[in-house]
């Protein structure tokens, strides 16, 4: 057992690792050469690509290819083109051009965002061949993704790529790494079947009956509309904090400077929050932890907009650590219900609808107007000869907007959704 889990630990490690390269810097990086107005694209594209991937390559770990081996296949192309994203990045220097870098990146994307999902399955696959219980044991093998995530944070920001092409050439080397362990993970078996199928059995659409029962369709539905906070802060928060250099009193501070390293505080509270669903879980049943990540994404845009790097850098850093709520109190959780309320043989495609509705539509939404709002308070004024001091109003009220945003979410969930008791309740 211990081996098993220290197997799926290495997984999780590489896995978020390969994400943190670049997920909180890469603003910073496209703002710095021209492409500020894109970022919401860069972003968004994981989204749209989540809208179909994640949910077809769930289909075919459950009917084809076992999800080890298919979780190797998608790091090694994502991991491909990555690194061609980062020597294009290079080459080029500040003369780097959208079409090109965004379709390489795009590229990668579509084969990383399903790796989630995927190695989702085979942690749990594997936990249940092993005995062991997913609620219990599989919330601190998950939290060694996160130290893999703040540790590839850290090496960009130490090693001074946070404005560099540098990143995603990291990224896409620990992807192929990823991809040669995958194939040496459990096999996690299909579900095959000689009886002829219909078309929507064949091809394992069947776990989207899931939106016939009432309080799993309003489920997803909310999913998607918290979904939309997921990736605001990951796309403008660097950049947000990368504006500071323009005030003499706040070009210095470390937030500034290292402002990676000031984020992943967020990701240091995941880490340890992770820890706590087990028992928030069964404390509290899945409505109330989920309005827990809703009200602490509130206060993470909230403090975001009334903080500075300076005097209000505990604004900033309280933020930071309501995100491991607002983070691991919906992912994590959403994902163990998920797996909880589903029969077996659906469960990679059930995983891959709920990747479909928090990180495909609600965050393509959520990015490309988290972009629309910036670019209206922030980066038209500043291209029309802003002072310093309008650009920093222009990002309070848009962080203020997104907390406006998630407190109206939060309240329609507390009316709409039905109360449970632990995450297995049955239907």
């Amino acid at each position: 057992m211990k081996n098993m889990k220290l197997r799926l630990i290495v997984m999780n490690f590489l896995e978020f690792a390969v994400w943190g390269a670049y997920l909180t810097s890469m603003g910073r990086y496209l703002a710095e050469h021209g492409l500020a107005s894109h970022i919401g694209w860069f972003y968004s594209v994981q989204g749209i690509v989540s809208l179909l991937m994640p949910a077809l390559m769930g289909i075919v770990a459950d009917r084809w290819i076992p999800a080890q081996k298919l979780l190797a296949l998608c790091h090694a192309w994502a991991g491909a083109f990555m690194i061609s994203a980062g020597f294009y990045g290079v080459f080029t220097g500040t003369g780097v051009q959208f079409p090109l870098l965004f379709t390489l990146y795009t590229c990668s994307v579509a084969f990383f965002m399903p790796t989630i999902a995927l190695s989702n399955s085979v942690a749990y696959i594997s936990l249940g061949k092993a005995g062991l219980d997913t609620v219990r044991d599989f919330p601190p093998i998950r939290v060694l993704g996160t130290v893999g995530f703040i540790v590839t944070m850290w090496a960009v920001d130490l090693l001074g790529f946070q404005n560099s092409p540098l990143q995603f050439t990291v990224s896409g080397c620990l992807s192929l790494v990823l991809a040669l362990y995958s194939m040496t993970l459990p096999e996690c078996e299909t579900k095959k079947n000689a009886e002829s199928k219909s078309f929507v059995e064949a091809m394992g659409l069947q776990a989207f009956s899931l939106f016939k029962q009432k309080k799993m369709a309003i489920f997803f539905i909310f999913s998607m509309l918290l979904g939309v906070s997921l990736q605001i802060t990951n796309g403008f928060a660097n950049p947000f904090l990368g504006s500071f250099s323009a005030f003499p009193e706040f070009a210095n501070t470390f937030g500034v400077r290292h402002s990676n390293i000031l984020i992943s505080i967020s990701q240091i509270c995941e880490a340890l929050c992770i820890l706590l669903i087990p028992f928030v879980l069964k404390r509290f049943g899945i409505k109330n932890v989920m309005l827990m990540a809703m009200f602490a994404w509130v206060l993470r845009f909230g403090l975001f907009g009334a903080g500075d790097p300076g005097k209000g850098v505990w604004m900033f850093v309280l933020s930071c650590i309501v995100y491991g709520f607002a983070f691991d109190f919906f992912n994590i959780s959403g994902s163990l219900y998920v797996d909880q309320q589903t029969d077996p043989a659906l469960r990679s495609s059930a995983q891959g609808i709920f990747m479909m509705m928090t990180n495909g539509l609600g965050a393509t939404i959520g990015t490309l107007a988290a972009q629309a709002v910036i670019n209206m308070f922030v980066y038209n004024p500043a291209a029309a000869g802003a002072s310093a001091l309008d650009i920093w109003s222009g990002w309070r009220t848009s962080w203020y907007i997104f907390a406006a945003y998630a407190l109206v979410v939060a309240v329609l969930f507390w009316l709409c959704f039905p109360k449970t008791d632990n995450p297995s309740e049955s239907e």
